[in-house]
């Protein structure tokens, strides 16, 4: 069963390791102006923060491959850093009134969540 709980972790670190190229290296770039919907004018404006916005994101993929590589607190670490994926995908959902966000980031980390408690 920590198989299934280590590829939940894995996913939602590989997702959150794609959120964080996205918003560091193509926030303007055609693939970074399609996936957020932006124009060239707002991306430029905005390319600073979606940078830091970035390196968060960076900081859950490196927390949740901490979860997986540790041996002993994998439960513990992976848990936090989930919680802390389901916070951020509520608060973006909230803010930027955008549904879909909640269903592509903080859906993963509950699922996630739930493997880790139920198994």
């Amino acid at each position: 069963m920590k198989a299934i709980q280590i590829a939940i972790v894995v996913f939602v670190a590989l997702e959150h390791f794609y959120f964080m190229i996205l918003e560091m290296f193509f926030w303007d770039k055609p693939l970074g102006l399609k996936t957020f919907g932006l124009t060239p004018e707002e991306a430029k404006i905005s390319k600073v923060l979606a940078k830091n916005q970035g390196l968060y994101n960076g900081f859950l993929v490196a927390g949740l491959f901490w979860a997986i590589i540790s041996e002993t607190q994998f439960k513990n670490i992976a848990a936090f850093f989930l919680c802390c994926v389901v916070i951020a995908g509520i608060y973006g959902a909230i803010t930027s009134k955008k549904i879909k966000l909640f269903y592509i980031q903080a859906v993963p980390a509950i699922a996630g969540l739930a493997i880790l408690f139920i198994f």
